[in-house]
C-alpha cells in the first residue's frame, strides 16, 4: 500500500490559513492598518471600495521596505518582529505571526509599492493567489501603499458568504475605530465609495472620542487613571445618565491591543452598581498597560483574547479605580467612613470664641388665624373682654361658605359608594371570564378542563411579530406622528446599517430621513408601538437587537426587523394589566399563526388540568 501522506502546497496551505486569518474584508483592513502603526507611520489613509469586496487601500508614511523585505513579507511565517520563542512574551507590536500577508496574498490581487526613506526608488510587487506576477522599480512616496483587490476572487464559495455592503462596511468602521482610538497621535482617515466617512488629526485621546462619535460625547466623559504596581489604567467612562439600551461604545485596550473580555466588562458594570437603570450599558474606553510577560496575547486567531497571571487582582483594580472616578466627579457619594478627615471639610475650622450665636426674632402677638377680615372687625369692636373678643377673633377666621364643607363630604361618601359598587360588578364581571394576572408577570385564565398560563410578555412579543411581519408584506405599517419630531444621532456603523434597514423600517410605520452624515430625523413612529417608548430609544435597540438576530443566518433581514421592534414594544414584565387589556391580549394571541411558542422557541402557554390539581392535593381525579 502507498503512502498517502503528503505535504500540502503552500498556496493551499495559506488558502487554509487565511480562512481563520481572514474571515471577511474587516479582517484584512486591521491587518493592513496594523502594519503600518508598526512601521511607525503617523499619517494613514484607508481607501475602500464596495465594502472592501472590490479593493482595499491603505497608505502610510512608515519606514518603508527594502527590495528583498518587500518579495519576503509575503511568504509563510515571515515577520520582522519575532526571532525566538521567547520574544513571544515580550510583544508589543500589533502584528507579529507572519501569517496575515500571505494569507491575504492567496486569496487576492495585491500590488504593493513600497520606499525607504533613506531609497532614492521604491518597489512595485504585483501578486495574484500567492504568485508574484511582476516586480520592478518605482518612483512612489516614502512609505507604503498596498492595495487588496477582489477578495476571494479564487474562493467563491467564500465570497458568497459574505454580507451585504452595509454590513461588511459596519465591521470594516468597527476594526477602524479601534485602532484610531489606540492610536489618537496618528492622523487616520477612512474613505468609501468616494466619500469621506472620517477624517481623524492627530489628538488627544479626549479629542479623538469626540471626532469619532459626536460633539455630544464631550459632555459625557469622565477620566479614569490609576497607577499600581501590576497594572497601569487610564481612559474614559460614560456617565449614567447618558447610558444606552445596547452596547454601543465599550473598548477595553491592554498594550493599546484592543481585546475582548467578559470578565473584565463585569467589573466595570459592578463598578456602576446602584447608578444604572436595569439593561443599560454605560460607555467605556480603558487602556490598560501590562507587563507582557505577565500576559498571553497568542492564543486567539484574532488575537483579542488574552490570559493574566493575577486576573483578580486586575479586576479589582479596574473596578475600584471607576468607582473612584465617578466619586471625585461627583457621580457617586465619596465619603470614606474610616478616615478622620472624611468630614473635616464639612466641619467649620474657626475657633470657638469666635463662633456667633445666631439670633431668634418673633413676633409675641402674632396670630396664625387673622386674616384681614379678622383685623377689620377687631377694629371695629367695643373693647368688650378679653375672651369675648378672641372668641370673635377665632371666629371671624373660619373661612366663609363653610356649609360647603357638608356637601363635599356627602359627595366623598356617594362616591366612596359608588366605587365600592363598581368594584363588586367589576368581580362580577371577573368572575365572569375567570381572568386574573399574578405578580404582574402572568395571565391565568379558566378554561373547560382547568385553566392555563399565560407569560404576558412573551404573548404580547408574539403577537406584535406577526402583526409586524404582516406590515412588512403589505407594507402598510400605521404611523403616528411626532409632535416634535427627534433627531437620532448614531456612530458611523450604526448610521450605515440603519441605512440597510431603512426600507423595512418605514414599511413598519416609521417616518424617517437621513439628518447629515450620521443622524436621521425621526417624524413618525409606528402606531403599535405606543407611547411610552421615545423615538431615539426605539432606534437604538431595534439596531441592538437586529445585531443579535443577524447571527442567525436561518433569519432572513425582514423577520430579524420584526423581531427586533416586536421584542422592543412589547409589554414588560412588572407590568399591571387590567382587565380589558389582559381579554385583548388573550384574543389577539389566540388569533395568531403559532400562539404557543414565544420568538425565544419556549413556550408562551402552559395548560394545567382538574386532573393534575387533584393529584397535587392527592386526590383521585
Amino acid at each position: 500500500m502507498s503512502d498517502i501522506i503528503n505535504l500540502l502546497p503552500d498556496s493551499v496551505a495559506n488558502q487554509i490559513a487565511a480562512g481563520e486569518v481572514v474571515q471577511r474584508p474587516a479582517s484584512a483592513v486591521k491587518e493592513l492598518l496594523e502594519n503600518s502603526i508598526d512601521a511607525g507611520a503617523d499619517k494613514i489613509q484607508l481607501i475602500v471600495k464596495d465594502a472592501g469586496k472590490s479593493l482595499i487601500q491603505v497608505i502610510d508614511n512608515g519606514c518603508g521596505m527594502s527590495i528583498t523585505d518587500a518579495r519576503l513579507c509575503f511568504e509563510r511565517h515571515a515577520t520582522s518582529k519575532i526571532r525566538q520563542a521567547e520574544d513571544l512574551f515580550s510583544i508589543r507590536t500589533m502584528g507579529f505571526r507572519g501569517e496575515a500577508m500571505a494569507s491575504i496574498a492567496a486569496i487576492s490581487q495585491i500590488e504593493l509599492k513600497t520606499r525607504r526613506h533613506e531609497d532614492d526608488l521604491g518597489t512595485c510587487l504585483e501578486i495574484e493567489g500567492s504568485n508574484v506576477v511582476n516586480q520592478e522599480p518605482v518612483a512612489t512616496p516614502a512609505g507604503t501603499s498596498i492595495s487588496v483587490k477582489n477578495l476571494f476572487y479564487n474562493i467563491p464559495a467564500r465570497r458568497n458568504f459574505l454580507k451585504s455592503n452595509p454590513v461588511e462596511l459596519k465591521h470594516i468602521i468597527e476594526e477602524f475605530q479601534r485602532l484610531a482610538l489606540a492610536h489618537s497621535k496618528i492622523f487616520f482617515s477612512l474613505h468609501h465609495d468616494g466619500n469621506e466617512l472620517f477624517h481623524l488629526p492627530a489628538s488627544g485621546l479626549k479629542q479623538r472620542l469626540v471626532h469619532l462619535f459626536g460633539n455630544s460625547y464631550n459632555q459625557r466623559l469622565v477620566p479614569v487613571e490609576e497607577e499600581t504596581t501590576i497594572i497601569r489604567i487610564q481612559g474614559f467612562v460614560g456617565k449614567p445618565e447618558f447610558a444606552k439600551k445596547t452596547r454601543g461604545e465599550q473598548y477595553f485596550f491592554v498594550n493599546k491591543r484592543f481585546i475582548k473580555d467578559p470578565y473584565l466588562n463585569h467589573a466595570v458594570i459592578g463598578a456602576y452598581e446602584g447608578l444604572l437603570s436595569s439593561e443599560t450599558f454605560p460607555l467605556y474606553v480603558l487602556f490598560i498597560e501590562i507587563d507582557p510577560a505577565k500576559i498571553d496575547i497568542n492564543v486567539h486567531p484574532t488575537k483579542t483574547e488574552i490570559k493574566y497571571q493575577d486576573d483578580r487582582s486586575i479586576y479589582a483594580i479596574v473596578r475600584s479605580a471607576i468607582k473612584r472616578s465617578l466619586g471625585q466627579y461627583n457621580i457617586t457619594p465619596s465619603l470614606d467612613f474610616n478616615q478622620e478627615t472624611a468630614f473635616s471639610q464639612m466641619i467649620t475650622q474657626k475657633p470657638i470664641d469666635e463662633i456667633v450665636e445666631p439670633s431668634i426674632n418673633f413676633n409675641p402677638s402674632f396670630n396664625p388665624f387673622d386674616t384681614e377680615d379678622t383685623k377689620e372687625r377687631k377694629d371695629k369692636a367695643d373693647g368688650g373682654g378679653q375672651r369675648a373678643a378672641n372668641h370673635g377673633s377665632y371666629k371671624a377666621a373660619i373661612p366663609q361658605n363653610w356649609e360647603s364643607l357638608y356637601e363635599v363630604t356627602e359627595k366623598v361618601k356617594v362616591n366612596q359608594l359608588n366605587l365600592h359598587d363598581d368594584s363588586e360588578m367589576q368581580t362580577e364581571k371577573q368572575a365572569t371570564k375567570q381572568i386574573f394576572q399574578i405578580h404582574n408577570r402572568f395571565i391565568i385564565s379558566q378554561i373547560k378542563s382547568g385553566f392555563i398560563v399565560i407569560e404576558q410578555q412573551a404573548a404580547h412579543e408574539r403577537v406584535l411579530f406577526e402583526r409586524f411581519m404582516r406590515q412588512l408584506e403589505d407594507r402598510q405599517g400605521a404611523s403616528q406622528q411626532s409632535l416634535f419630531p427627534q433627531t437620532v444621532t448614531l456612530n458611523q456603523a450604526d448610521f450605515e446599517l440603519a441605512q440597510e434597514l431603512l426600507p423595512h423600517i418605514e414599511a413598519l410605520g416609521f417616518q424617517i430621513r437621513p439628518f447629515g452624515k450620521t443622524a436621521f430625523v425621526v417624524e413618525g413612529i409606528p402606531a403599535d408601538i405606543g407611547p411610552s417608548l421615545q423615538e431615539t430609544q426605539v432606534i437604538e435597540q431595534l439596531l441592538e437587537t437586529y445585531k443579535n438576530y443577524q447571527a442567525v443566518d436561518r433569519i432572513t433581514k425582514r423577520e430579524s426587523v420584526a423581531r427586533s421592534l416586536a421584542r422592543n414594544a412589547a409589554i414588560k414584565s412588572g407590568t399591571r394589566l387590567d382587565q380589558e387589556a389582559m381579554t385583548d391580549l388573550i384574543d389577539q394571541l389566540f388569533a395568531c399563526e403559532s400562539p404557543n411558542v414565544s420568538l425565544s422557541n419556549k413556550p408562551i402557554i402552559i395548560t394545567f388540568t382538574i386532573g393534575e390539581l387533584l393529584t397535587k392535593f392527592g386526590k383521585l381525579s
